[in-house]
């Protein structure tokens, strides 16, 4: 089997189009995450590091 050959852009504004179709693509990806609640294990795992952080 072959390998392609990944191309490189060959302009400024080629380059920007990419990095912009992966930024909006990442976003799509994360973004419903980062609205997501944080589980309720690990906001208790969480409570018990800061207490005993606090504790010393």
């Amino acid at each position: 089997m072959a390998k392609s050959k990944k191309r490189e852009p060959e302009t400024a504004k080629e380059t920007d189009s990419v990095q912009l179709l992966i930024d909006q693509n990442l976003r799509k990806v994360y973004g419903k995450t980062l609205l997501e609640d944080i589980p309720d294990r690990f906001s208790q795992l969480l409570d018990q590091l800061r207490a005993k952080s606090g504790a010393k």
